[in-house]
C-alpha cells in the first residue's frame, strides 16, 4: 500500500468551540473508516492540518475539505509519498498551538504564505514529538 501525506492551510469561517468539537469528532469517524491519521492545528485564525494513509482515501478526504463551507482560502502546502506515518496512533490528534506556532499576527502578517514546505513539516514534526495537551483528544 502507497502512503500519503497532505498538508494544507485554511482559515475557519464560523469558529467556535462547537464548531472544532464537531470537526474532529466527524474527522476521526471518518478517518478511522479510511485508514487516516493525522493532526489538526486550529485556532481562530487558521487551520493547519496533516492528513496521512493510503493515496487514494487521503486524496479523497483533502478533496471533501476543499468543499467544506467551514473552511476559506484551502491551500494545498504539501503532498508527497511517505514512508511511515507521524501520527499513526491518531484518528485526529488536535492541538491548538497557542504557545509554539505562529502568531496570529504572525497569521495576519504572511508567515503562512512565505512559509516553505519543509517549515510546514518541521510543524508537525515537533508537535508529533510533544504529549497531547488538549481535553478534545
Amino acid at each position: 500500500m502507497t502512503l500519503k501525506q497532505i498538508i494544507y492551510t485554511s482559515q475557519p469561517f464560523g469558529y467556535d468551540r462547537a464548531t472544532l468539537s464537531g470537526i474532529l469528532m466527524s474527522a476521526r469517524r471518518w478517518n478511522k473508516r479510511n485508514d487516516i491519521t493525522g493532526s489538526l492545528i486550529c485556532r481562530h485564525d487558521v487551520y493547519l492540518q496533516l492528513l496521512e494513509g493510503p493515496s487514494d482515501a487521503v486524496d479523497a478526504t483533502y478533496a471533501r475539505i476543499a468543499r467544506d463551507d467551514r473552511h476559506v482560502n484551502v491551500i494545498e502546502v504539501v503532498s508527497a509519498p511517505i514512508t511511515e506515518r507521524l501520527f499513526g496512533d491518531w484518528d485526529m490528534r488536535h492541538d491548538p498551538a497557542d504557545t509554539w506556532f505562529y502568531t496570529a499576527k504572525e497569521v495576519a502578517d504572511g508567515a503562512l504564505d512565505t512559509a516553505t514546505p519543509d517549515d510546514f513539516k518541521a510543524v508537525f514534526t515537533k508537535l508529533a514529538q510533544q504529549p497531547a495537551m488538549d481535553q478534545l483528544d
